[in-house]
């Protein structure tokens, strides 16, 4: 499949196969969608995965390339403007993208269709040009803006395909992504730490008597508990907050965003039971766990109530 015989139908048979081969234990979830939205949903899931990995990549493989993985990120957002601004016909088949773009005339379809404002697309980019450029925080309000990056912006995006009632809820859907990613965040301590990558506020951590030197070391004393436990309930406030954009959803994105929250939250209860256990494993939901979420939201009517 050459670049200039690729149409938009191929890109988003790409996009499939992507999102299929990741594994996303969401993926279940686009399946209950209206065609257009699935394969809008892939496309967003393609960019949003490739976009994360350019920021993923272990240094002492990026040491090992002639090519930057800042200046693949770069390059990676020239493509994009090029995609959302051209035809299909307008790729240039860089060899730093190494055919990443093939997934873009999907991409740029989906934010014509959907009408999902490109600056949300351009935030995930900024997000992981923060992740290899700032790889502290000194305060909470850094680290949300990282979060509104690389997370709120692509709520917003699926909201614009899932669809919505009234103004645009940036407000609920800004919670929800601080919310999943400072699960993330707390997920992912150890082996981030151990990569040099301190995501939570350096303010906070001074704060509960920890300090980074503790948390690369993995200790686990009460300053550490006082730590996790600052960082839990803002989290839990999040998704309080985020709940709401329930109600602003039209009735086709209810089952996937209540999947979402779902597991997100038992993930976060699952660290809150067992602090200790993010230096020592990545902190999973259990085969039965996963099967009761997705039975409850795929086979049973979609309900607020039923939110954490």
């Amino acid at each position: 499949m050459t670049h200039e015989r690729l149409t938009i139908d191929d890109s988003y048979r790409l996009c499939h196969a992507m999102a299929r081969r990741a594994g996303s234990s969401f993926y279940p979830c686009f399946l209950v969608l209206h065609e257009p939205q699935r394969r809008a949903m892939e496309a967003l899931y393609a960019f949003m995965r490739h976009t994360d990995d350019l920021g993923d990549r272990p240094a002492s493989i990026a040491e090992n390339q002639t090519v930057s993985p800042l200046d693949q990120l770069h390059a990676w957002r020239a493509a994009l403007n090029r995609a959302l601004g051209s035809t299909p016909g307008g790729m240039d088949g860089s060899p730093i993208l190494a055919g990443a773009e093939r997934i873009l005339p999907a991409v740029a379809d989906t934010v014509r269709r959907f009408d999902i404002p490109a600056k949300y697309l351009h935030a995930v980019i900024d997000g992981v040009e923060m992740d290899l450029t700032d790889q502290t925080y000194e305060t909470f309000g850094q680290l949300a803006e990282y979060c509104h990056r690389v997370a709120s912006a692509v709520g917003l995006s699926c909201v614009h395909i899932w669809g919505f009632r009234g103004d645009e809820p940036r407000e609920s859907a800004r919670s929800c992504g601080l919310a999943f990613q400072l699960t993330n965040i707390l997920r992912d301590l150890g082996e981030d730490s151990r990569m040099g990558r301190i995501y939570l506020p350096r303010e906070d951590i001074a704060q509960c008597g920890y300090s980074v030197e503790a948390l690369q070391r993995g200790e686990t004393g009460e300053a550490f508990a006082r730590l996790m436990k600052l960082e839990i309930g803002r989290a839990r406030q999040f998704y309080r907050e985020g709940a709401d954009l329930f109600d602003r959803l039209e009735p086709a994105g209810l089952r996937i965003f209540g999947m979402m929250i779902d597991v997100y939250h038992r993930l976060l209860g699952h660290i809150e039971r067992n602090p200790g256990a993010v230096f020592r494993q990545r902190v999973r939901l259990g085969r039965i766990e996963k099967m009761q979420v997705a039975a409850r939201w795929l086979l049973l009517p979609p309900r607020r109530e039923a939110l954490p």
